[in-house]
């Protein structure tokens, strides 16, 4: 007498950002065998790369295991790998450490740095798009003021401690108030032969504002705490070319910088198989339906900052921020289950929790439906709402013992240079 193998239906999730992560951990319960897929075996808070950059907080407060995440699930395992293509037609994933087989394929590989075919920039700007390329910037930060240090021309000097940064949304007025921070609390205690006033921070925006995705108010309260903190603020022009040692803008103007921090747009990730032009949309991100699916697909679907999905009220587009994926991966996770069970679907609506920005020590903004704070209540509302989101109760103790350590004594002892030592 033979016995019956109820092999459960195989949902592969690629990429463990916000999106893929979420929808693993809502699929615990489900009728599916669940796969993630990540080339880093961590998961990566992004709204805190900025503080690892300007070393507020140390890189490993803000990583958490993917194992450790799904142990308690049974039917769920981790692969560490890279994807690398979409055979649709066999439902195969190609990855470089070989294939791997599903039922039902989520794409969650969230996007990267876009530099709008700017090589030299790209070649020469320090980008913020993962913690591997904060540490880089952390390092870099650090010993251009050890080298400004001793410098023995007043050219040399400046050049050096003159950090330009492009792009004027929440990353960018978040990394230019930390920064102006560092400018007035910690070089005249670390580095006395550097006068604050010698140390320049200038944020360009190629618009007309600051966080244009926000409300006029929060825009005129982020100007004024930059103000404070002694950041210029060039609104209107872009960026056009730089080779690591001058910025050139696009009315002809320059800016001598050994430091171009790129906060300027992004770029879907895309996957070979699934990159025909006819599936993108607005900056590579992949086509979807109301419920998720890509165009064309029944069985594969796209979450986060690689989905173009749109309504009525977002006809360019969900922004790509961390609450849209958490809820297009919880809204998933539904259907996936009412698709196993020929249920009927239930369309995507992102529900706007607001947005909110950190411009420093008691200063931030916050838009929440109609209402606009800035100040001190907005700065301990930023702190709340990302601190619970942080995964793991060990890095929430860590990130706010660096927070209060770093609030009462305007320091903090992370200030190292560390790299890699490379094999000979």
């Amino acid at each position: 007498m033979s016995t019956k193998i109820d092999i459960k239906p195989h949902v592969v999730v690629v990429g463990g950002g916000f999106a893929g992560l979420t929808l693993s951990k809502a699929l615990r319960k489900s009728p599916f065998r669940v796969t993630l897929i990540d080339q880093n075996n961590y998961h990566q808070f992004a709204p805190l790369f900025y503080q690892v950059a300007a070393a507020q907080i140390e890189p490993s407060s803000i990583l958490f295991p993917y194992r450790k995440e799904i142990k308690p699930f049974p039917d769920h395992k981790f692969v560490m790998a890279k994807a690398e293509s979409v055979d649709a037609q066999n439902r195969i994933l190609k990855t470089n450490i070989g294939d791997i087989s599903y039922d039902y394929l989520v794409l969650a590989l969230g996007a990267d740095s876009n530099f709008f075919g700017l090589q030299n920039v790209q070649k020469n700007a320090f980008p913020m798009k993962s913690v591997g390329e904060a540490l880089a910037l952390r390092n870099h930060l650090l010993e251009i003021l050890e080298q400004a240090a001793v410098c023995s021309t007043e050219e040399e000097r400046q050049q050096k401690l003159t950090i330009t940064i492009v792009g004027g949304g929440p990353t960018g007025v978040e990394i230019a108030g930390a920064l102006g921070e560092m400018k007035r609390y910690i070089i005249p205690r670390d580095y006395p032969q550097i006068r604050p006033e010698e140390v320049k921070i200038l944020l360009v925006e190629g618009s007309g504002r600051l966080l244009s995705v926000m409300s006029e108010k929060s825009f005129h309260h982020a100007n004024h705490y930059l103000a404070e903190l002694g950041v210029d603020i060039i609104l209107g022009k872009q960026v056009f070319d730089y080779d690591g040692q001058t910025v050139l803008l696009n009315d002809g103007s320059t800016i001598v910088s050994n430091t171009m921090i790129w906060a300027s747009g992004i770029s879907a990730c895309s996957i070979n198989g699934l990159d025909k032009p006819e599936l993108l949309g607005r900056a590579n991100r992949l086509k979807v339906n109301e419920y998720g699916q890509v165009q064309g697909y029944e069985n594969i679907f796209a979450l986060g900052d690689m989905c173009f999905q749109t309504d009525k009220n977002y006809a360019g587009g969900y922004p790509q921020v961390a609450p849209v994926a958490i809820q297009q991966a919880e809204n998933l996770a539904k259907n996936l289950t009412a698709l196993h069970n020929k249920q009927k679907f239930q369309v995507f609506e992102y529900k706007d929790k607001g947005s909110m920005a950190i411009v420093g020590r008691n200063r931030a903004v916050v838009d929440i439906a109609r209402f606009h704070w800035g100040g001190f209540f907005a700065w301990a509302v930023w702190l709340f709402i990302h601190l619970f989101s942080i995964i793991g109760f060990k890095n929430k103790i860590f990130v706010i013992l660096d927070w209060f350590f770093s609030y009462l004594f305007n320091d903090a002892s992370l200030r190292l240079i560390v790299r890699a030592k490379a094999k000979v």
